[in-house]
């Protein structure tokens, strides 16, 4: 049967950049792994060493999930649609029942417009006020949800953040201006958001959220909103949302698709439901490396903002069970239906668990204060190689990169293939000369080598740092980025 099975741009640099692949298979299963036979680059993503479906990559039949049937068994019929979907990630009880505070004069003219709306009205604008809701995260989705909650009226809005304002965040983090670059990103927030708005209440977190303050801070606010972008800190934010009982309005962000659901609201599903487990360090590349187009976190993080303010007012149908996904260079949305597991070990019939764990190592992430580990594949530093290159020796450049990044900046003599297309072209490199592989900061190229030493190149070796070290430390005539 002819069906087609839609690619996230994830996993599109190993699928030769293709969005959608038509394939001929009886079932979902063999779906896939007709899908993986064309291109065998796209298997490690997709199964694990044991053969299985990697439990952080689901599956839809047209709009159904079927990860949790026999998908191997699942038939397809001609024209059915296969949604990979990996992580990157009716009226209701109101969220606020507290004494609501009325309003000014000056409130009922600012916020006039929602005084209009019969689901609004004098009521919900003082749910508005009395509402506190936490922004995990004051970067690109966090940026615009901030300034729209602040707008709306929220009267205490929180922001969890320890970083600071760089040149490369102003393409898409509309909280800071040019004149922030170099300030903390709490203060600059702060600042704009009080001029924005100076009936609402900014209070900040200037600390990594930890397993150690997550349940302190948290618990303090009504709704959390997820504008994380690691997966440590996803999973602490889930889990602690269901602990405390705090619906939390997910997003996540990735070159120009996004995704939004709601998470750990009453008797809904949870992050963990959708995605039970992480994908190993590495493997899903962050934006810093595969890029976000700017304007696609002001819209996820906009729908993020409301759907923490119909949770507050207790109107509409939020994302609770529905995961959303927008692709913007077709500006259409879709919509998946998420199941709440019962044997989720943190939402579930039978929790195991009951406390905040350790993320990062749940995440395979090694600890802040833990010794370097081994280097995986060989390596050498920028400053090694240029030596090597001035003396003349006969090394061959490998860039990993995409091509628009190798536009923005190059080691002269490098030759260019992208990491999703090395199995196939593995066959162009030179085999009895030493290969250097780089490629911006050296995950990927890491990720190269390895691949290369299970092809039968013994003399791969990964450039640590990769290219921005080396502007860094050998030619700074180049641009960053």
């Amino acid at each position: 049967m002819p069906v087609t099975i839609l690619i996230p741009s994830p996993l599109r640099p190993f699928t030769d950049h293709q969005d959608a692949v038509p394939v001929d298979a009886s079932s979902v299963g063999d779906a896939i792994a007709r899908l993986t036979e064309r291109y065998a680059a796209l298997g490690p993503h997709l199964y694990a060493e044991d053969g299985r479906l990697r439990r952080f990559v689901n599956v839809y039949l047209n709009d159904e999930d079927v990860r949790h049937l026999q998908q191997g068994a699942t038939p397809v019929r001609d024209g059915d649609t296969v949604s990979l979907v990996p992580s990157v990630a009716g009226g209701r009880d109101p969220a606020v029942t507290v004494p609501l505070p009325e309003l000014s004069h000056d409130e009922v003219r600012r916020y006039s417009r929602h005084l209009l709306l019969p689901e609004v009205g004098m009521e919900g604008q003082r749910r508005l006020k009395a509402a506190r809701v936490l922004v995990v995260g004051a970067g690109g989705l966090g940026s615009p949800a901030a300034l729209y909650l602040a707008a709306a009226g929220v009267g205490t809005v929180g922001l969890v953040d320890f970083d600071t304002v760089d040149e490369s965040n102003l393409q898409r983090q509309i909280l800071f201006g040019t004149p922030d670059v170099g300030r903390t990103k709490l203060a600059a927030a702060r600042a704009r958001l009080e001029a924005l708005n100076p009936g609402v209440t900014i209070q900040t977190h200037d600390a990594p959220l930890s397993s150690a303050n997550a349940l302190d801070i948290l618990g303090a606010y009504d709704v959390i909103l997820d504008g994380t972008d690691n997966f440590p800190t996803r999973y602490l934010v889930n889990d602690a949302c269901v602990l405390l009982g705090k619906p939390n309005a997910y997003g996540s962000i990735f070159r120009f698709e996004g995704q939004a659901s709601v998470f750990a609201a009453k008797d809904g599903p949870c992050y963990r439901c959708l995605y039970p487990e992480p994908p190993p360090p590495g493997l899903v590349p962050s934006c810093a490396e595969g890029g976000v187009l700017g304007v696609l976190p002001g819209i996820v993080g906009t729908i993020q903002a409301t759907e923490a303010m119909k949770m507050i007012l207790g109107v509409g149908e939020p994302l609770v069970g529905r995961f959303l996904i927008f692709d913007a260079l077709k500006m259409r949305f879709r919509e998946l239906k998420v199941r709440k597991d019962s044997d989720c070990p943190v939402c579930g019939a039978r929790p195991t668990i009951r406390e905040l764990v350790d993320y990062e190592q749940f995440c395979g992430v090694p600890a802040r204060n833990a010794a370097a580990p081994a280097a995986a594949v060989d390596e050498l530093d920028v400053l090694t190689l240029k030596a090597r290159l001035d003396r003349g020796e006969d090394l061959f450049l490998l860039d990993v990169r995409e091509p628009g990044e190798h536009a923005i900046c190059r080691i002269e003599g490098a030759t260019l293939v992208p990491l999703g297309q090395l199995p196939g072209r593995a066959g162009e490199l030179p085999a009895d000369r030493e290969i250097v592989a780089f490629c911006k900061a050296g995950v990927r190229s890491a990720k190269a080598v390895s691949l290369l030493g299970s092809l039968g190149f013994a003399r791969a070796r990964n450039l640590t740092g990769g290219i921005l070290e080396w502007i860094d430390k050998v030619d700074r005539s180049q641009p960053r980025y």
